[in-house]
């Protein structure tokens, strides 16, 4: 009789993760949509109307921000982002088992840091109106800051599901 290894049901917390990391993926797309098309916006009325609206740069650079931020954030649950895979796997397994760990340790706190000085950010700019639209000038640290604390959440389960023994079941 062999063993085989199934995948265990997810649990609670890796459910509303993932539904968090789908809708993460929503914005970042619809935030891509909304880029196409205010830069096309942005083409038609510059070559064809010869009237280029000056609001389309900043829009422009929000949902450039908010595209990258999420996207990234979903990268980081889905394990589409820089691990130095090679490196961990070539090392003796106790060794391997602490880089398990301390990796997305290091990617939560850097998205703690993403998060935190975003917010600094974008705080301390609310005040000032972006030139060319009616928002305030700090609104790209908005995205940063969201997508920060996103990041940092996953990673930190990341962390925590290193440190769990492997599940599996016999069949």
């Amino acid at each position: 009789m062999t063993e085989t290894t199934t995948t265990v049901p997810a649990g609670p917390a890796q459910r509303a993760l993932d539904r968090l990391a789908g809708i993460a993926i929503a914005i970042a797309s619809c935030a891509l949509i909304g880029l196409v098309l205010v830069q096309g916006w942005q083409v038609f009325t510059r070559y064809v109307l010869h009237d280029s609206p000056s609001w389309t740069e900043p829009v422009t650079l929000l949902l450039l921000a908010t595209a990258m931020s999420f996207g990234a954030a979903a990268g980081v649950h889905t394990n589409r982002h820089f691990g130095f895979y090679l490196l961990a796997e070539s090392l003796p397994a106790p060794v391997r088992r602490v880089l398990y760990v301390l990796r997305p340790l290091l990617i939560a706190a850097v998205g703690a840091m993403i998060a935190v000085w975003g917010a600094q950010l974008l705080v301390d700019g609310l005040d000032i109106k972006i030139a060319g639209a009616s928002m305030p000038q700090s609104i790209n640290y908005l995205p940063l800051t969201f997508g920060g604390a996103l990041i940092c959440v996953f990673a930190l389960h990341k962390a925590w599901l290193a440190t769990q023994p492997p599940r599996e079941q016999g069949a």
